[in-house]
């Protein structure tokens, strides 16, 4: 029964379950994500597209087994099954970049079914530059800049980029196991970091990726063209030196980058605010009842940065709603829909 069942959820499973309901009652479209964490980020991109006629219900890919990831939702359970009516919603990782080199990649780039984040995960959309420092007061209730977000992540965009394209290269080429995600997070680790001088961790990262880069040149000195080619045609698809954060592992990005640098912002902003109630208070129990409030008030960085939509901004968002767009005009013109 349990085969039976994951044979028959398909798509024409689900249109087919479509036209049995009303005339009246709305279209009910799948998506199926790779994650819990998935979820929330595809239900705000879809959710714009529910009207009268139809609605998205974002879940899992199976829910006889705890499978999750993007080979769970796009082999294992979905393969060829998504239709007009079950669609498949997952992170681009290297395969958008990769420009159709592996069978994935063709999978996730030319099926009209398959949507993808045009970033690397919705961890890097997460963290999109222009929306931090409104994370930053959503998480402190403080709405001082003392942190320049924007300038930090095109300079440390600027840094890694030839790294990159390099990583980019190895990937396209199968070559993978000889310069992994891994080892190319680690070179990008921006290490030590202070909130007031910022510089010497991109000069470090930069002298980092500089003995990586000559390490590649070196090893693979007939390379050059290959390699700028690979720099065009990534540039072609939308990375642009200022924005590689947008494109490189978004856990890393996430948890290696971004959240221990919004907690150094964060705890300034915190003890500012904290310094201003105990300057201000007329009296002990005033600065007591003020403080205690506003602790309550606080909220967890990493839990406030998971539901940042400041993406919404971005042009890989924008780039996301007219592929879903087009899907939907694409469907209201076939027969039976």
């Amino acid at each position: 029964m349990g085969n039976r069942l994951k044979d028959n959820l398909n798509s024409r499973y689900f249109e087919a379950a479509n036209k049995l309901t009303s005339k009246r009652a709305r279209r009910r479209i799948v998506a199926y994500v790779e994650s819990y964490d998935d979820i929330y980020f595809w239900r705000t991109v879809l959710s714009r597209f529910e009207n009268e006629e139809r609605y998205f219900e974002v879940m899992l890919p199976s829910h006889q087994k705890l499978e999750r990831g993007k080979k769970s939702v796009l082999m294992k359970f979905v393969g060829d099954h998504v239709g007009p009516d079950m669609i498949a919603c997952v992170d681009a990782d290297y395969d958008y970049l990769l420009d159709g080199a592996t069978p994935q990649s063709r999978k996730v780039t030319e099926s009209p079914y398959v949507f993808h984040t045009y970033a690397y995960a919705i961890e890097n959309l997460q963290c999109y530059a222009p929306s931090l420092h409104e994370t930053c007061v959503a998480v402190t209730l403080n709405d001082h800049r003392i942190f320049d977000f924007e300038d930090y992540l095109r300079q440390y965009s600027e840094a890694v980029f030839p790294l990159f394209v390099w990583s980019v290269w190895f990937y396209k080429t199968g070559r993978h196991s000889r310069f992994s995600l891994t080892d190319f997070g680690r070179i990008i680790d921006p290490g030590g970091f202070n909130v007031q001088e910022p510089q010497p961790s991109i000069d470090h990262l930069r002298r980092k990726v500089g003995v990586k880069v000559r390490q590649l040149q070196a090893e693979y000195p007939n390379n050059k063209a290959d390699y700028l080619q690979t720099k065009e045609r990534v540039k072609a698809l939308g990375v642009t030196p200022q924005t590689t954060y947008l494109y490189i592992q978004g856990h890393h990005l996430f948890d290696t980058v971004m959240v221990p640098i919004m907690n150094k912002v964060c705890n300034r902003l915190r003890q500012e605010r904290q310094d201003e109630i105990a300057r201000t208070a007329r009296h002990h129990t005033q600065k007591r009842n003020e403080m205690s409030c506003y602790e309550h008030s606080l909220q967890d960085i990493r839990q406030t940065l998971k539901k940042n939509t400041g993406y919404v901004l971005s042009e890989q968002y924008r780039r996301i709603q007219q592929d879903i767009e087009a899907y939907l005009t694409t469907a209201r013109k076939s027969p039976g829909t």
